[in-house]
Protein backbone atom coordinates (compact mmCIF):
# COMPACT_ATOMS: atom_id res chain seq x y z
CA UNK A 1 0.00 0.00 0.00
CA UNK A 2 1.35 3.40 -0.97
CA UNK A 3 2.08 5.58 2.02
CA UNK A 4 0.03 8.71 2.55
CA UNK A 5 1.47 12.18 2.85
CA UNK A 6 1.45 13.43 6.42
CA UNK A 7 0.30 16.82 5.14
CA UNK A 8 -2.86 15.25 3.69
CA UNK A 9 -3.64 13.60 7.01
CA UNK A 10 -3.18 16.86 8.89
CA UNK A 11 -5.44 18.70 6.45
CA UNK A 12 -8.15 16.12 7.13
CA UNK A 13 -7.62 16.54 10.85
CA UNK A 14 -7.91 20.32 10.54
CA UNK A 15 -11.23 19.99 8.76
CA UNK A 16 -12.72 17.81 11.49
CA UNK A 17 -11.30 19.86 14.38
CA UNK A 18 -8.70 17.31 15.45
CA UNK A 19 -6.08 20.07 15.49
CA UNK A 20 -7.58 21.24 18.77
CA UNK A 21 -6.86 17.85 20.30
CA UNK A 22 -3.29 18.04 19.00
CA UNK A 23 -2.92 21.44 20.61
CA UNK A 24 -4.17 20.11 23.92
CA UNK A 25 -2.00 17.00 23.70
CA UNK A 26 1.16 18.97 22.99
CA UNK A 27 0.49 21.83 25.40
CA UNK A 28 2.53 20.54 28.34
CA UNK A 29 5.53 19.64 26.19
CA UNK A 30 5.54 22.99 24.41
CA UNK A 31 5.09 24.80 27.70
CA UNK A 32 8.24 23.15 29.04
CA UNK A 33 10.12 23.76 25.80
CA UNK A 34 9.37 27.48 25.89
CA UNK A 35 10.35 27.57 29.56
CA UNK A 36 13.74 26.10 28.63
CA UNK A 37 14.50 28.95 26.19
CA UNK A 38 12.64 31.76 27.97
CA UNK A 39 15.56 33.35 29.82
CA UNK A 40 17.65 33.37 26.64
CA UNK A 41 15.13 35.37 24.61
CA UNK A 42 16.02 39.03 24.26
CA UNK A 43 13.80 42.02 23.63
CA UNK A 44 13.00 42.26 19.94
CA UNK A 45 13.49 38.58 19.11
CA UNK A 46 12.02 37.02 15.99
CA UNK A 47 10.65 33.48 15.87
CA UNK A 48 9.42 30.86 13.44
CA UNK A 49 7.33 27.79 14.26
CA UNK A 50 8.05 24.97 11.84
CA UNK A 51 5.05 22.67 11.49
CA UNK A 52 2.86 25.31 13.09
CA UNK A 53 -0.48 23.52 12.61
CA UNK A 54 -3.32 25.88 13.47
CA UNK A 55 -0.85 28.49 14.68
CA UNK A 56 -1.39 28.21 18.43
CA UNK A 57 2.30 28.43 19.33
CA UNK A 58 2.72 31.43 17.03
CA UNK A 59 -0.18 33.16 18.74
CA UNK A 60 1.37 32.42 22.11
CA UNK A 61 4.76 33.79 21.04
CA UNK A 62 3.15 36.91 19.55
CA UNK A 63 1.75 37.72 22.98
CA UNK A 64 5.28 37.85 24.43
CA UNK A 65 6.08 41.56 24.68
CA UNK A 66 9.68 40.82 23.72
CA UNK A 67 8.72 39.26 20.39
CA UNK A 68 8.85 41.65 17.44
CA UNK A 69 7.91 39.12 14.76
CA UNK A 70 6.64 35.55 14.54
CA UNK A 71 6.13 33.40 11.45
CA UNK A 72 4.44 30.03 11.03
CA UNK A 73 5.01 27.43 8.31
CA UNK A 74 3.20 24.17 7.66
CA UNK A 75 2.83 21.72 4.79
CA UNK A 76 -0.90 21.30 5.41
CA UNK A 77 -2.95 23.79 3.43
CA UNK A 78 -5.96 23.38 5.71
CA UNK A 79 -3.90 23.95 8.86
CA UNK A 80 -2.53 27.18 7.41
CA UNK A 81 -5.99 28.28 6.34
CA UNK A 82 -7.19 27.70 9.88
CA UNK A 83 -4.19 29.50 11.38
CA UNK A 84 -4.87 32.56 9.23
CA UNK A 85 -8.53 32.55 10.27
CA UNK A 86 -7.50 32.75 13.93
CA UNK A 87 -5.00 35.60 13.48
CA UNK A 88 -4.51 37.45 10.21
CA UNK A 89 -1.73 39.61 11.67
CA UNK A 90 0.75 36.73 11.82
CA UNK A 91 2.56 35.63 8.67
CA UNK A 92 1.64 32.02 7.93
CA UNK A 93 3.08 30.15 4.96
CA UNK A 94 1.94 26.96 3.29
CA UNK A 95 5.09 25.26 2.03
CA UNK A 96 6.86 21.91 1.95
CA UNK A 97 10.23 21.26 3.51
CA UNK A 98 13.10 20.91 2.90
CA UNK A 99 12.55 22.73 -0.41
CA UNK A 100 11.25 25.99 1.10
CA UNK A 101 13.64 28.48 2.67
CA UNK A 102 12.75 31.71 4.51
CA UNK A 103 13.92 35.04 3.14
CA UNK A 104 15.26 36.03 6.54
CA UNK A 105 16.83 34.37 9.58
CA UNK A 106 15.26 34.05 13.02
CA UNK A 107 16.42 34.31 16.63
CA UNK A 108 14.26 31.34 17.64
CA UNK A 109 13.30 28.27 15.65
CA UNK A 110 10.61 26.23 17.36
CA UNK A 111 9.23 22.93 16.12
CA UNK A 112 6.93 20.34 17.67
CA UNK A 113 6.28 16.95 16.07
CA UNK A 114 7.62 17.79 12.61
CA UNK A 115 11.15 16.57 12.01
CA UNK A 116 10.58 12.83 11.87
CA UNK A 117 8.15 13.12 8.97
CA UNK A 118 11.12 14.01 6.76
CA UNK A 119 13.11 11.26 5.07
CA UNK A 120 16.38 12.97 6.00
CA UNK A 121 15.66 14.96 9.17
CA UNK A 122 19.32 15.33 10.11
CA UNK A 123 19.92 17.13 6.82
CA UNK A 124 17.13 19.50 7.82
CA UNK A 125 19.06 20.37 10.98
CA UNK A 126 21.91 21.51 8.75
CA UNK A 127 19.47 23.58 6.69
CA UNK A 128 18.17 25.23 9.84
CA UNK A 129 21.69 26.07 10.98
CA UNK A 130 22.82 27.40 7.62
CA UNK A 131 19.79 29.27 6.32
CA UNK A 132 17.23 29.79 9.08
CA UNK A 133 18.89 30.89 12.31
CA UNK A 134 20.69 34.08 13.27
CA UNK A 135 24.09 34.08 14.96
CA UNK A 136 23.26 33.82 18.65
CA UNK A 137 19.92 32.21 17.81
CA UNK A 138 18.29 29.19 19.46
CA UNK A 139 16.80 26.05 17.95
CA UNK A 140 14.39 23.90 19.95
CA UNK A 141 12.34 20.95 18.75
CA UNK A 142 10.05 18.43 20.38
CA UNK A 143 9.77 14.83 19.15
CA UNK A 144 7.48 12.08 20.40
CA UNK A 145 8.44 9.47 17.79
CA UNK A 146 11.90 8.18 18.67
CA UNK A 147 13.63 4.89 19.34
CA UNK A 148 13.44 4.97 23.12
CA UNK A 149 9.69 5.67 23.06
CA UNK A 150 8.57 2.14 22.21
CA UNK A 151 4.88 3.09 22.39
CA UNK A 152 5.38 5.27 19.31
CA UNK A 153 6.85 2.57 17.09
CA UNK A 154 3.46 1.52 15.69
CA UNK A 155 2.55 5.00 14.47
CA UNK A 156 3.90 4.77 10.90
CA UNK A 157 1.95 1.58 10.20
CA UNK A 158 -1.16 2.81 11.96
CA UNK A 159 -1.25 6.05 9.95
CA UNK A 160 0.33 4.57 6.82
CA UNK A 161 2.78 7.47 6.66
CA UNK A 162 6.57 7.74 6.53
CA UNK A 163 8.36 8.47 9.80
CA UNK A 164 12.11 8.40 10.43
CA UNK A 165 12.91 6.68 13.72
CA UNK A 166 16.15 7.81 15.37
CA UNK A 167 17.62 7.34 18.82
CA UNK A 168 18.34 10.09 21.32
CA UNK A 169 22.05 9.67 20.58
CA UNK A 170 21.49 9.98 16.82
CA UNK A 171 19.49 13.18 17.26
CA UNK A 172 22.18 14.63 19.53
CA UNK A 173 24.94 13.78 17.05
CA UNK A 174 22.81 15.29 14.29
CA UNK A 175 22.72 18.61 16.14
CA UNK A 176 26.47 18.48 16.64
CA UNK A 177 27.16 17.66 12.99
CA UNK A 178 24.90 20.49 11.88
CA UNK A 179 27.08 22.93 13.81
CA UNK A 180 24.97 23.66 16.87
CA UNK A 181 26.68 24.38 20.20
CA UNK A 182 25.54 24.35 23.83
CA UNK A 183 23.39 21.36 22.98
CA UNK A 184 20.86 20.17 25.52
CA UNK A 185 18.73 17.03 25.42
CA UNK A 186 15.64 16.81 27.63
CA UNK A 187 12.68 14.50 28.05
CA UNK A 188 9.71 16.53 29.23
CA UNK A 189 6.04 16.10 30.13
CA UNK A 190 6.51 12.45 31.08
CA UNK A 191 3.73 10.55 32.84
CA UNK A 192 3.20 7.03 34.12
CA UNK A 193 2.16 6.06 30.59
CA UNK A 194 4.51 8.27 28.55
CA UNK A 195 8.31 8.34 28.54
CA UNK A 196 8.22 12.01 27.59
CA UNK A 197 8.71 14.29 24.62
CA UNK A 198 12.31 14.33 23.43
CA UNK A 199 13.50 17.93 23.31
CA UNK A 200 16.49 19.00 21.23
CA UNK A 201 18.04 22.38 21.94
CA UNK A 202 21.05 23.98 20.30
CA UNK A 203 22.52 27.42 19.70
CA UNK A 204 24.30 29.04 16.80
CA UNK A 205 27.14 30.97 18.36
CA UNK A 206 27.83 34.54 17.31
Amino acid sequence: MQKRLATDIFSEWAMIGKDEGMQKGHFNSVNEMLSIVDLSLKKGFSAIDVGCGNGWVCRRLSNDERCRKVVGIDGSEEMIRKAKSFDSNIDFYHALLPEWKPNEKFDLIHSMEFLYYLKKPLDMLKEFYEYWITPGGIFIAGIDFYLENEDSHSWPERLNVHMTKLSIDEWEKGLMNAGFKNIEIHQVASTNDFIGTLVLKGEKLK
